[in-house]
């Protein structure tokens, strides 16, 4: 998820508090009812996307540590660009430092 739907809400959210207390304190009434009627809402948001963001550093950190524990021979294989071709045939000439390599066990 990008960062810049969280920082909007919040933004938005700042500037509609911040015009409602100017409209509140210079007498725009109209201004002050509409700013404060779209707050609530808008505060509700904010916190649903905080907790959100939260939430999803937590479980990230977790991955991260889980990661770190994990010895790298038990951590599943990725798959890279070449991973659907086939394996050399050993008949065919192919050498052991190839099968090392590809991380092969050499029979």
């Amino acid at each position: 998820m990008s960062r810049r739907p969280p920082v909007v809400v919040i933004g938005l959210t700042v500037g509609d508090f911040l015009l409602w207390n100017w409209s509140l304190n210079a007498g725009h009434d109209v201004l002050a009812l509409i700013s404060g009627l779209t707050l609530p809402p808008l505060a509700l948001l904010s916190a649903w996307v905080l907790a959100l963001g939260t939430m999803r550093a937590i479980a990230a950190g977790a991955r991260f540590a889980r990661r770190a524990r994990t010895p790298p021979a038990a951590q599943p294989a990725r798959r890279s660009a070449g991973a659907g071709r086939a394996a050399p045939h050993p008949a065919r000439g192919d050498t052991a430092a190839a099968r090392e390599r590809s991380g092969k066990i050499a029979a």
